[in-house]
């Protein structure tokens, strides 16, 4: 089931791999890079831009850094980011579209540096929001951050799901069952799958050195998704908002190191109106 990643072939063998210092280093590099390029696109976010625009400052940015953008060309995409708009769930795909005041946005990123996947995704409002969509994006990054604190040495991966679930239904939102985080590092798409929702004690046991993305998908209505005939753009079924963040992470020794906080703190929810305080 786990494995030494230096003995492992570069690609998912359904065992899980156990980087060391080296990886850290380059998944530091990689996770940093992914948002600062989140950072910057925090003010072309407004009412008037196209998504596909989005797509195209990022794209640039990745690659004046020296990195590659991961999902270009990956199973056929044709994008640097994903853009999913209001009430598209995630792998919205950029394009003429729009964006107007009131629309939230998912931009989800990945970089490749070195060889390393720094994999990331946050949300970001145009002009004035809804109350209920600000209250989505908060209850979607806590739920994120209070997976993330579960994670150590010798806890199990339902107990990252548990923390999610519980905290997301209590506020009377869904968690989105159809997609999941992942492991990666050196491969953008590894095991073990990351399930936002589970029991506590169950599932397999988490060692330092294991590397994977949280990224918690969260509905205001029904947790029921559609994929459109694009094959990438999933949606909710019932039309109401979607919200996802996204890190990057490890686990080490004591805990858990994440790769991909913003060095500013704008990882946060509503960092344009200045609510930037505990950066974690």
């Amino acid at each position: 089931m786990y494995v030494d990643a230096h003995l492992a072939p570069s690609r998912n063998t359904g065992h899980v791999k156990l980087y060391g210092p080296e990886a850290f280093a380059g998944m530091r590099r990689a996770g940093r890079l992914a948002a600062e390029c989140l950072d910057m696109i925090l003010p072309h976010v407004v009412a008037g831009v196209t998504t596909a625009r989005l797509d195209d400052l990022c794209r640039e940015f990745v690659l004046d850094h020296g990195a590659l953008p991961a999902c270009l060309y990956y199973r056929g995409y044709r994008h640097t980011i994903c853009t999913s708009v209001n009430h598209v769930v995630c792998h919205g795909i950029p394009g003429p579209r729009t964006l107007k005041d009131g629309d939230i946005l998912n931009i989800d990123v990945t970089v490749i540096v070195d060889g390393w996947h720094g994999d990331t995704s946050r949300m970001y409002s145009v002009g004035e929001v809804s109350r209920r969509a600000m209250r989505l994006m908060d209850v979607t990054y806590e739920s994120l951050m209070r997976g993330i604190a579960a994670i150590k040495p010798g806890a199990r991966l339902g107990d990252i799901g548990h923390a999610i679930q519980d905290y997301v239904e209590k506020q009377r939102c869904s968690v989105v069952r159809d997609f999941c985080g992942h492991g990666l590092g050196q491969v953008f798409h590894d095991a073990p799958n990351i399930l936002h929702f589970g029991s506590p004690g169950e599932g397999l046991e988490l060692r330092p050195g294991m590397m994977f993305t949280v990224e918690p998908m969260v509905n205001l209505g029904g947790a029921a998704v559609k994929v459109l005939n694009d094959g990438w753009t999933a949606v909710t079924k019932d039309k109401d908002l979607s919200a996802q963040y996204e890190h990057s992470l490890a686990v080490t020794e004591t805990g858990v190191e994440i790769f991909t906080l913003s060095p500013t703190g704008l990882h946060k929810p509503h960092a344009r109106d200045g609510a930037i305080a505990d950066p974690r």
